[in-house]
């Protein structure tokens, strides 16, 4: 019985000693933060939306936006109020609910109940079948607010660039940032911001006090965090943001409040 132990534990060490922990980078993890650094557009920043949850900031260059995009509906409906007393058609998709929490007649509206992800099924529909499907007109601005609980990167990949591009401004809550340590991970949502980056450029980022700072390798990731993008065309300068957060900026929750780390910006 002994001799079986023995050969236990030494297989058991043997393999032990070709188990890999297999981890991105530091520097590819550092590489990926440092694309996303917000760059001042030469207009003010606006908030659009309560002062806590719900509410975002984004560039004063709304003027001319026909058309709100905003998958992934939650009890708070302000932004899209906001964005539908400045002129936009509202498009709202969820399959969680069975309708948005709004004041707004259903005339006034469009409201899909699916997921907005990287099919077409009876869940699901791509971001291209969603807007194709539902708007028609081809050659105006758009805005896109997306807070979709981790399903924006699957999402974002499988989004046209003609459709992203359409799209003057973006605003995406991106989910489970500490996990770019894992490769696989990492490389769906580097592919997914390289994406965006090709036509559009950060201007704010806010982390979601609702986690706090996730530290590795002396790596600060705020855990959830807002992004806005706005394209490269609207840009009237281009200069690193440098002062955090904004004086527009609000907790999300009553959680401790938390700061963006510095190596974001």
């Amino acid at each position: 019985m002994g001799g079986i132990k023995y050969l236990l534990k030494k297989c058991f060490r043997k393999d032990r000693e070709h188990i890999k922990i297999r981890q991105t980078p530091r520097e590819r993890v550092l590489a990926l933060i440092e694309s996303l650094h917000p760059y001042d557009p030469g207009m003010d920043l606006v908030r659009i939306g309560p002062n806590g949850d719900g509410g975002y900031l984004v560039p004063d260059d709304l003027q001319g936006i026909d058309a709100c995009f905003s998958p992934g509906v939650d009890r708070i409906s302000e932004f899209e109020m906001e964005c539908y007393k400045r002129g936009m058609q509202l498009f709202l998709a969820d399959k969680s609910v069975d309708m948005p929490n709004i004041s707004l007649d259903t005339n006034q509206y469009h409201f899909l109940k699916k997921h907005v992800g990287c099919a077409n099924n009876d869940e699901l529909i791509s971001l291209d079948s969603w807007v194709n499907d539902c708007y028609h007109k081809t050659e105006t601005e758009l805005l896109l607010q997306m807070d979709i609980e981790g399903s924006e990167y699957l999402t974002l990949a499988g989004a046209s660039d003609k459709l992203l591009t359409r799209f003057r401004i973006i605003v995406i809550e991106f989910h489970d940032l500490h996990k770019l340590w894992n490769p696989e991970f990492f490389n769906l949502v580097n592919a997914v911001v390289s994406k965006l980056l090709q036509t559009h450029t950060c201007v704010h980022i806010h982390p979601n006090n609702c986690t706090g700072i996730d530290t590795r390798l002396n790596v600060q990731i705020p855990p959830i965090a807002e992004f806005t993008f706005l394209r490269n065309d609207r840009f009237v300068k281009r200069n690193k943001q440098t002062e955090f957060p904004h004086p527009l900026d609000f907790d999300n929750t009553s959680a401790a409040h938390i700061m963006l780390p510095k190596q974001w910006y």
